[in-house]
């Protein structure tokens, strides 16, 4: 079953790349899939190619300056070892457009970040040079204007009040700058989350919400939303979640007389629901991943770091399943540890991460490594080839360098 919506196709991601961020000296993820899984021992950059997409999204939601503040500054976010800025790039299409690059470096100076560059390029033509149509360093640049920039148009110098603020973020506001303004849209709609069960046990104001919060500490409000505006949607997160937990009927979000709103489980064969904060950490986790994956105005990118986490293995198949059918609306990155979620991808899907001998990280698609898709066409599952130490890495106590050759799979 599908997760469904109405909302146009958003913008895709196509490639990632990352220097000087952490133990990503240099790494770039190119062809994206709609739905990407990044897999690797523990402190392969997992988690720190996951919070590349964090500190992007809340550079432009709170500002470089608290993301880069939050992370430790210089001291702590650059690359030990390193020399250079912080950069991130990304190229993404929007439907009916060409490839666009956005390119963003940080450095410190004086104890605080500055832009030491932006910019945003595209080439419109299948002949030519790559057009940037904003350029900026240290906050001073210039902008092109209008729906589809050219190097022909009128370049207009605007100064920034600040070198740390970003020109996207700040020109993305003005009509006149329409594809600035649609990359500004499209970051600031990104939803990269840190779900956990404890937050659908919580007793928040009552009030309908559309969006889970990064935690999901507010479920119960994206609920009572849903209830209100999109019965058939709500229903649909209900049939899943009864297929995928046993007896569980229905869930409620009512408003308290002190203005808290209070979230019940309804489970059979009782007459009377217990209270969320009773029920058991899989059943909360996996309604919070439903009512996301359901969205009707779904974000454009989703991030999920480490899905397994609380729920029955063999419920993770199923939750790739589900994530894998969001697709249709919604690009997402996920990161894993369980060979049952594994199960269910494909390996064009998988990025094997490990660390090289200097410790920093390299990644490799799965379908790329010897003998793997040898195996997946012979009925192999990539779990199952994962564990058997098929892909190289993944097992700490084995292997921490490169994806090897497969040895011979027994039977």
């Amino acid at each position: 079953m599908k997760p469904a919506s109405e909302k146009r196709t958003p913008a895709r991601i196509e490639s990632l790349k990352v220097s000087n961020f952490r133990a990503l000296r240099e790494v770039e993820f190119r062809d994206l899939t709609p739905l990407t899984v990044l897999l690797g021992p523990n402190g392969s950059g997992k988690s720190t190619v996951f919070d590349v997409f964090a500190f992007l999204s809340e550079c432009f939601e709170l500002g470089l300056r608290r993301a880069w503040d939050k992370r430790g500054r210089a001291k702590e976010l650059k690359t030990r070892g390193g020399d250079g800025p912080v950069t991130v790039e990304i190229k993404y299409r929007e439907p009916g457009y060409p490839l666009i690059t956005y390119h963003l470096a940080v450095d410190e100076r004086q104890g605080g970040p500055v832009v030491v560059e932006e910019w945003l390029r595209w080439k419109r033509g299948s002949h030519g040079q790559p057009f940037r149509f904003l350029d900026y360093r240290e906050g001073q640049g210039r902008a092109v204007s209008g729906e589809q920039p050219d190097e022909k148009d009128r370049r207009v110098d605007i100064a920034l009040k600040s070198p740390d603020l970003l020109a996207v973020n700040a020109l993305g506001q003005f009509a006149e700058h329409p594809r600035v303004a649609a990359l500004r849209e499209f970051i600031t709609g990104w939803y990269v989350s840190y779900l956990s069960a404890e937050g659908g046990r919580g007793q928040p104001e009552a009030g309908p919400q559309e969006r889970l919060t990064k935690t999901g500490d507010n479920v119960a409000n994206v609920i009572q939303h849903l209830a209100e505006r999109h019965p058939d949607r709500l229903e649909r997160v209900f049939q899943v979640l009864r297929q995928r937990v046993p007896r569980i009927e229905r869930v409620l979000a009512e408003p308290m007389p002190d203005g808290r709103l209070l979230l019940q489980i309804k489970d059979a064969p009782f007459s009377h629901p217990v209270l969320a904060r009773f029920a058991s950490d899989g059943t909360l986790k996996m309604l919070a991943y439903l009512v996301l994956l359901y969205d009707p105005d779904p974000p454009p990118f989703i991030g999920i770091e480490e899905p397994e986490n609380f729920l029955h293995p063999r419920l993770l198949p199923e939750l790739a399943e589900e994530c894998r059918g969001a697709t249709a609306h919604t690009q997402l990155i996920v990161t894993t540890h369980s060979p049952f979620f594994l199960n269910a991808l494909r390996p064009q899907e998988v990025r094997v991460l490990w660390r090289d001998e200097l410790g920093y990280t390299q990644t490799q698609r799965a379908s790329e490594l010897p003998g793997v898709a040898e195996f997946v066409a012979q009925g192999a599952l990539l779990g199952h080839l994962w564990m058997e130490g098929q892909l190289g890495v993944g097992d700490p106590l084995v292997n921490q360098g490169a994806p090897t050759r497969p040895l011979k799979r027994g039977r």
